[in-house]
């Protein structure tokens, strides 16, 4: 047994058959008893991959391998997965302890009704929904519902457990509650889970590590503070990240930083964190809000167009060169709307990326 293989991905692709290449060419690995998001913006690719991982799908060409054995020819009842739908795909007709009780009632590991019943009490005590038993599940409020399709799909204790955006019809607040319990839950359980979300506040907040897709390829594999103090490129510096990331378009001339109204010198960056050699030629400039602060001696020159309260902080924000800027500041600050002031940047927090999204700094 790999443990810290547990699932391992080799070159998986996926071609459509009008020519659409859904994944190009994919590998990653996750350890046993890890919960790992996969995100990315609506057509990246993440459910394309749940399904191939659940058998729904067949790849075009790469393995998939489960512990160490491939199951890329091994039918999706075989594979020892739950699966949870963003629908949930409950059966109407059924009470919940009965929805819950029929993965235990079909197929070759079929139980008594006895012995089905008992390890469904025991998933729906885990889920807390004990009391819901005998209501249809059309009576059940929307986070209720997702109780008991994950309650259905860990009844088969299955090695992996998949989840396709799970909570993506739920209410703010709500979505907030069941994500915390849903990580609780496959903890306490050492299921090894695969879970899929568009929400990057989601995925910081419940991955043990995130896999970050774009147009059918891995933008990174990482720890979730990772994809915020040092991204791979300019896509995850710009998806990950709330407020947006503030962009400068800048020139590099010689040992200058040069944008529409400030200049830095080259010989203030910080030299580990360079990826590759700062040659002469347009660049992208980025900088998380908090990372530009107000100072006297600043050399960003700004006139506060809004300021817009969020908690504990507000944000100032500002135009640079015809697009909006932003600076995270806390509450007591006193700079209002039309206030004329200097801004600083962090340069050991600053990125610089090529006009294609290569990061140099």
């Amino acid at each position: 047994m790999n443990d810290e293989k547990f699932i391992e991905v080799k070159n998986l692709r996926k071609v459509y058959e009008n020519g659409h290449e859904a994944i190009k060419n994919v590998s990653f690995s996750v350890k046993k008893g890890d919960l790992v998001c996969l995100l990315g913006p609506s057509g990246c690719g993440k459910t394309t991959i749940l399904n191939m991982l659940a058998g729904l799908l067949s790849p075009s060409s790469g393995d998939i391998l489960f512990d160490g054995k491939s199951v890329v020819k091994t039918a999706p009842k075989d594979r020892q997965i739950g699966y949870v739908f963003q629908n949930y795909a409950l059966y109407p007709h059924m009470t919940v302890l009965q929805n819950i009780m029929f993965p235990l009632t079909v197929g070759k590991n079929k139980k008594s009704k006895q012995e089905a019943e008992k390890i469904a009490q025991k998933y729906m005590k885990l889920t807390q929904i004990t009391e819901f038993a005998n209501q249809k599940p059309g009576k059940l409020s929307g986070g209720q519902q997702q109780r008991v399709a994950i309650a259905r799909a860990l009844v088969q204790e299955p090695n992996i457990l998949l989840m396709d955006e799970p909570l993506s019809n739920l209410d703010a607040r709500l979505r907030l509650k069941i994500r915390e319990e849903i990580r609780s839950l496959v903890k306490e359980v050492g299921i090894t889970t695969l879970f899929v979300t568009h929400d990057q506040e989601e995925a910081l907040s419940i991955g043990d590590k995130i896999i970050l897709f774009n147009e059918g390829l891995i933008q990174q594999d990482d720890l979730g503070q990772n994809f915020y103090l040092e991204p791979n490129n300019y896509f995850v510096a710009n998806f990950v990240g709330n407020p947006v990331i503030d962009n400068f378009h800048v020139q590099v001339k010689g040992k200058r930083i040069i944008a529409s109204d400030f200049e830095l010198s080259v010989d203030d960056l910080f030299r580990d964190r360079f990826k590759k050699e700062l040659v002469d030629g347009d660049y992208v400039l980025s900088v998380r809000p908090e990372n530009i602060q107000p100072a006297e001696d600043g050399y960003v020159s700004a006139t506060i167009k809004d300021v817009e309260l969020i908690g504990r902080e507000r944000i100032l924000k500002f135009d640079h060169n015809g697009v909006q800027a932003r600076s995270l500041v806390d509450l007591e600050t006193p700079i209002k709307t039309g206030d004329q002031i200097k801004l600083k940047m962090r340069l050991d927090r600053v990125f610089i990326f090529t006009p294609e999204g290569e990061r140099v700094y």
